[in-house]
């Protein structure tokens, strides 16, 4: 996580707020009620717009760079996934007070997974790799870079550098140490020397819905485009018990290399969002938490 997707407050995003940019822009859906969606993110703001339809909103410049991304790519990405996404209803222009693109959405129903709570982790797993293999597969031209799609070295300086933070923070009990040794493994691992694939590049808990225990939808396709297959083994250690993990890793037929370097990202994105978000966000405080017991455990 770059400072770049950090975020404190909700920009001065409100109902009222939504009402006037639907109003003007989208005049056949005024008349439905606007009402904000509770969420853990850091990048968007979202609201129900009656019982069919979400507004999401960025909450800085940043943002709307994904909010123009998921406008292009999604309506030709849809077709090849093997769950739903995100379907774009409406593209809303920026206007006075509000400078950036936004979007209206189709809602998709579906609960956000509890990693201690999923009552078919095997299934999902399956489910997880099936997605992560179709997005691979997908053959469309002249991509984006994924925004977390480069060399594993690029994450080290800032990696290292939370590591040093969480020393500071004994309160929350990170074996600093451990950390560092399965970090520099990762390191060593040979990196990806194939083509660069297509990812989603952000398969955090609250970026994926499932019903019944199974995955239903994907959402949040902000960091999307190609880059190294690694990036998007997160669920293996954010979501996936043992158990599941195995059954993740088997479906995809993931090698022990890209493996590590699975790990080693996820335990980076881990590292750097705690000392940030612990007194931030507290669902993105205990994911980190619980990534990086995951690993320490693997390890």
């Amino acid at each position: 996580m770059s400072s770049s997707r950090r975020h404190t407050g909700d920009g001065g995003i409100d109902e009222a707020l939504v009402r006037r940019l639907v109003a003007g822009q989208f005049p056949q859906w005024s008349a439905l009620d606007v009402r904000r969606q509770p969420s853990g993110g850091t990048v968007n703001a979202m609201f129900r717009l009656g019982p069919e339809l979400v507004v999401r909103l960025p909450l800085d410049s940043g943002g709307a760079e994904d909010v123009t991304l998921e406008q292009n790519w999604l309506p030709r990405l849809a077709p090849q996934l093997p769950v739903p996404v995100p379907t774009v209803l409406g593209h809303g222009r920026p206007v006075e007070g509000f400078p950036w693109p936004w979007s209206v959405y189709r809602w998709l129903p579906g609960e956000l997974p509890d990693p201690d709570a999923l009552s078919e982790p095997v299934l999902l797993a399956e489910d997880l790799a099936g997605f992560v293999r179709a997005m691979r597969e997908v053959g469309l031209p002249a991509a984006p870079d994924a925004y977390r799609g480069g060399p594993l070295a690029t994450l080290d300086s800032a990696t290292r550098a939370a590591i040093e933070a969480l020393r500071e923070i004994p309160e929350e009990g990170i074996d600093c140490d451990a950390v560092t040794a399965v970090w520099a493994d990762a390191l060593s691992a040979p990196g990806h020397d194939g083509p660069p694939v297509w990812l989603h590049a952000d398969l955090m808990p609250g970026n994926l819905l499932i019903a019944e225990g199974r995955l239903a939808a994907v959402i949040d396709f902000g960091c999307m485009g190609t880059g190294d297959p690694a990036c998007d083994l997160f669920p293996a250690w954010n979501l996936l018990p043992a158990e599941g993990r195995e059954a993740f890793r088997t479906a995809l037929g993931v090698d022990a290399a890209t493996w590590r370097c699975g790990r080693g990202r996820t335990l980076s994105q881990a590292l750097i969002a705690l000392p940030y978000h612990r007194s931030r966000n507290a669902a993105m405080a205990t994911n980190a938490r619980h990534v990086i017991r995951e690993v320490l455990a693997e390890a």
